[in-house]
């Protein structure tokens, strides 16, 4: 059986769709569906169901995933290991999150960028999680970080480390909170106050209040401004409350730029994933930037 096939249909298993399986293996969606239908004659057996959008496994298709892809992807990772050594170069395309990225996972991976190396190389892009997954999806990054779990066989997540979400304000906006009513307390001693925000739908804040006061926040955004390092600024100087990650406020907070004015016994939590394609952690440079920041994130937690 041609070994160029049984990649072209691993492909298309994974990807479900003819369309982004042709992108992710630099062919024209005519020879994948060329390539399908010939290892389908030759099998004798439908291997895919075509729908609208996309393509399901039959039975046998599912079957025949399951036994060639684990040796596609060992004959991937001898031939990626023999080219990784004879080049000069091999570059990682990193997408994340700006702020966890900037702060967490580029300061992380400068040890496997340099001359120390063996020429690994970085470039790294910003966005949201649907935006960096659909690009990974698409072949233009080799490795993710996301808030969100990818779903289908395209992608593979692990879960890389959980932040904490703190509520903080400026001293002056600690101190009137904390000087007002006695009888109002926990969310109702924080209505109609100003908040600063990354979003007009006050993402980080109406987590924040379902999860620790059962509610939903009164208030709408006085500073709405699309960088969490922006909102830490913003609230800083006095422009309201925020919620922000521990790791980007505890500096803040331990010089007494802010104030954390809540800790709850359970706080808040958000899940980061690190996501690759399936099958290409069989490349080098991918693995060891993986098990690199796999290594770093025990000591964020």
């Amino acid at each position: 059986m041609d070994l160029a096939l049984l990649r072209t249909f691993v492909t298309v298993h994974r990807a479900g769709s003819f369309t982004r399986a042709a992108a992710l293996l630099g062919l024209s969606q005519p020879a994948v569906t060329s390539q399908i239908r010939t290892l389908e004659r030759q099998l004798g057996r439908p291997l895919f169901l075509r729908q609208a959008r996309g393509v399901t496994p039959t039975t046998i298709g599912d079957e025949l995933a399951h036994k060639a892809a684990p040796h596609l992807d060992a004959l991937v990772e001898i031939a990626e290991t023999g080219l990784d050594e004879e080049s000069s170069s091999r570059t990682l395309h990193l997408a994340g999150p700006p702020e966890f990225t900037a702060e967490r996972a580029l300061p992380a991976l400068t040890g496997l960028a340099g001359n120390d190396c063996q020429g690994f190389e970085l470039r790294a892009s910003f966005g949201n999680a649907e935006a960096i997954l659909e690009g990974l999806a698409a072949g233009h990054h080799d490795l993710a970080i996301s808030t969100a779990r990818p779903r289908g066989a395209l992608l593979t997540a692990t879960p890389l480390c959980d932040e904490e979400h703190v509520l903080i304000a400026s001293p002056r906006w600690a101190e009137r909170i904390s000087s007002g009513s006695p009888h109002r307390k926990g969310a109702a001693a924080l209505e109609n106050l100003p908040v600063v925000e990354v979003h007009e739908s006050l993402p980080f804040v109406s987590r924040y209040w379902a999860s620790v006061f059962d509610s939903r926040p009164s208030a709408s955004g006085t500073v709405i401004v699309p960088d969490l390092r922006a909102v830490l600024a913003c609230a800083t100087a006095g422009a309201g409350l925020a919620v922000l990650p521990r790791y980007l406020c505890d500096g803040a907070i331990q010089h007494g730029d802010v104030v954390a004015l809540h800790e709850p016994a359970v706080p808040p939590l958000r899940t980061y994933f690190l996501v690759v394609r399936t099958g290409t952690l069989a490349m080098p440079h991918i693995a060891r930037a993986y098990e690199w920041l796999q290594r770093a994130a025990a000591d964020w937690c």
